[in-house]
Formats: structure tokens, sequence, C-alpha cells
């Protein structure tokens, strides 16, 4: 048993608008990589009966859980909390998240351990040790200093894979919202990482805790400000993940950067000179989950041209740690995103890709830095059109 609510599953009346914004189906042609297909594989083991097998944790496995379903359905079925209890159930039992993934996962909230792996890792990139099939850019072996506390208006949310990687997207993040007139607190070392990794591989009881520590770590009522679009959409959901009021509270408070700052924009100053192009690439967290992908176009928007994909939204196959668990599939789904790219490019004159994910922009750096193209933070790519570029 899968411990599933039957009302969610009888939601689902097979039919078959989500096919097309699912992007294991649309790599495979094949029903049972459909969210109606995992559907109806769920069904068959909560309400007939049918075994836990090999092919179904295959089926569930290899999900990417974009939740680009969700926006499509007429039926509002809530395919990721579905897809949440059913990898938490598999968890549980063993069937899935080995144990050296549980031991990765664990290293997440111990942020110094972090770091100095992360190091090790980027060592180990350029001695040639990292199989370029993990779809792994290229990782920092030095960083920036960390952001300094302004005051006390809002939290900016450092986390664990954006501070260890991508910690000049906190130093633009930190210089916008000082531009912007909002001053600023970073969480203690509780708030080391959000549990949104967690979440995605079924580990609900640490999810929880690493929830419960994030919230704490960052008390009283100011807005939290988060530049990574899964976390965001993790701890914006906190209230379903924990279950409590606080952490109902808690998750009001969340907000996407783009969120805020295109609130904001008119405080910002105007650039000068020739505007850069810039094509679009939405992380499913931001687009299907918190649906705030309007923001990210008002903010680039003041300094930028923007060039948007024709693929409406498909998953580019980055999904938490989906690229390294199911790196076949991942460049897959990968490919089919370059070459909506593609198709932009050859409308403009465009080498600047715009991802507010790490693992959305890392998994496309991997393949498109040989194409000339560069990936970017929405946050990045304006603090540098405003001069605010200085991350040392």
């Amino acid at each position: 048993m899968l411990d599933l609510d039957p009302e969610k599953l009888s939601a689902c009346v097979s039919c078959g608008l989500c096919l097309p914004h699912c992007p294991t189906f649309r790599v495979t042609g094949e029903e049972a990589y459909s969210p109606r297909g995992r559907i109806d594989a769920m069904r068959g083991v909560e309400l007939e009966g049918a075994p836990v097998d090999d092919q179904f944790v295959e089926f569930m496995e290899t999900c990417v859980q974009c939740r680009g379903c969700e926006p499509a359905c007429p039926s509002n079925v809530e395919f990721g909390a579905l897809m949440e209890q059913t990898r938490a159930s598999l968890a549980a039992s063993n069937k899935t998240a080995p144990w050296w993934q549980r031991i990765a996962m664990r290293a997440l909230g111990h942020h110094r351990l972090l770091l100095a792996g992360s190091s090790l890792l980027a060592v180990a990139q350029r001695a040639r040790l990292v199989p370029k099939r993990l779809g792994v850019s290229r990782l920092p072996l030095r960083r920036p200093a960390p952001v300094v506390p302004t005051g006390d208006e809002a939290w900016l949310f450092t986390g664990c894979v954006m501070d260890a990687w991508q910690r000049s997207t906190h130093r633009r993040t930190a210089a916008l919202l000082g531009a912007a007139g909002v001053t600023f607190q970073v969480p203690g070392s509780a708030g080391a990482c959000c549990g949104a990794l967690h979440v995605h591989a079924g580990l609900h009881q640490n999810a929880v805790r690493r929830a419960e520590l994030t919230m704490q770590s960052m008390p009283g009522d100011a807005p939290v400000v988060v530049n990574s679009a899964g976390c965001g959409a993790s701890m914006k959901e906190y209230g379903s993940i924990v279950g409590t009021q606080s952490a109902r509270d808690f998750a009001a408070r969340v907000v996407d950067v783009n969120e805020f700052l295109a609130g904001r924009v008119e405080r910002f100053a105007t650039p000068v000179g020739q505007r850069p192009v810039v094509i679009v690439q939405d992380p499913c967290h931001l687009r299907h989950v918190q649906r705030i992908d309007a923001d990210v176009r008002t903010l680039l928007g003041h300094v930028a041209d923007v060039i948007e994909l024709d693929d409406q939204g498909l998953c580019c196959g980055a999904g938490g740690a989906f690229a390294a668990l199911q790196p076949e599939l991942a460049s897959d789904i990968r490919d089919r995103k370059l070459a909506a790219i593609d198709r932009a490019m050859s409308h403009a004159d465009a080498t600047l890709i715009s991802s507010a994910n790490p693992g959305c922009s890392m998994h496309l750096e991997a393949a498109a830095t040989e194409r000339g193209l560069r990936v970017a933070h929405p946050v990045d790519i304006v603090a540098e059109a405003l001069g605010l570029g200085d991350t040392d």
C-alpha cells in the first residue's frame, strides 16, 4: 500500500490532456511514462493490490516531478502530491533512495562539509574523474565571500547548493535588494538546507526535519526571499509538507526573488546603452508550481529584450537530482529543450539564456557551453546590466 488518498487518485479521468506536457512521455512515447499511466499504476497498487515490483518502481523513479501536467489538467489532479507520497512510501520500504543517496542528502544540512565536498568535486572534474554523462557543469574551485547582512526588512535564504555552487548569485541578489532599498538578514547554520531535494527523493521525515530547522532559522514575520525556484516552491508548500499552522504561516512569508523584485523594479535605475537579448527558460517549479513566470519577464524586461521559447515551458530534464540519477533520460529531455533554444536563436541574435534554478542552469550549461551559449540567473543578468555585477 502506498497510503494514497483515494479521492486524489479518482480525480484523474484519463483525458490525456497532460500528455503533451510530460517530458518523459514526449521522449519515450510510452503511456506508462506519462502522468495518466503513472496514476493508473498507482491505482493498481493502492486499490487493486497489484505488487510493488521493479517495473512499478521504475515508472515512479523516472518521473522528473516537473508538475507540468498540473496546469494542463482540467480536473485539477494533484499529481505532485500523489507522486511525493508514492516516493515517500517507496523510500520508507527501502525500494528507492539507496544508502549513498541518503548519505548525500544528509550532507546537505552540514554546510561546511558540503562546501568542502563541492571543492573536492570541482578538483575531480578538472582531473576528468567525473563522468560527463552526469551532465554536471563546471563547478567553482573558489567562491566569493558570503553575503553580509544589512538589516532586518527581509530574510535572504542562502541554502545549500546555491551557496556552494552559485554564491555569486547571492551577492548579486544582495546588491539588487540594496538598490531597491531593502535591507536583509541571513539565516544561521540551522537554515543550511530547506529539504526540497529530500522531498524529491521521498525522504519525508528528513524533509520535515530540514523544514523545521529552516523555519526556526528565520523567525519573525519578515518576508523570506529565495533565489532558487526549486527551494522556493518547496518552502511555499511547507504547510502541506510539515502539516502545522506555524508551517503554513511561514510558507505565506516565502517569496521568490523575481516576484519580490518585480514589484520594486521602478526603484532601479534605467540602464543606458544596448540592451542584451535574453532567451528565457522557465524552471518547472517556478512556472508550474509557483506560477510566477510573468514576474521574471517584468524583472528582465527592465534591462533586456526577452525572447520566448516555443515549447510551452516543457521541462529541461534537471528535476532536482534527476539528471544525476537518470542521466540518459535527462539528456534526452534536455535535447528537446536545446532544440527549442536553437529555434529561438534562429529568430534572434541571442546567446544568453536565463534560468532561475541552480539545477536547471547547471544541467543546461553542461551542454550549452559548447554551443557558445551562456546560462545565467535573471538576477545575474539584471545586476550586471545595472553595473552591480561585482562578486569579489
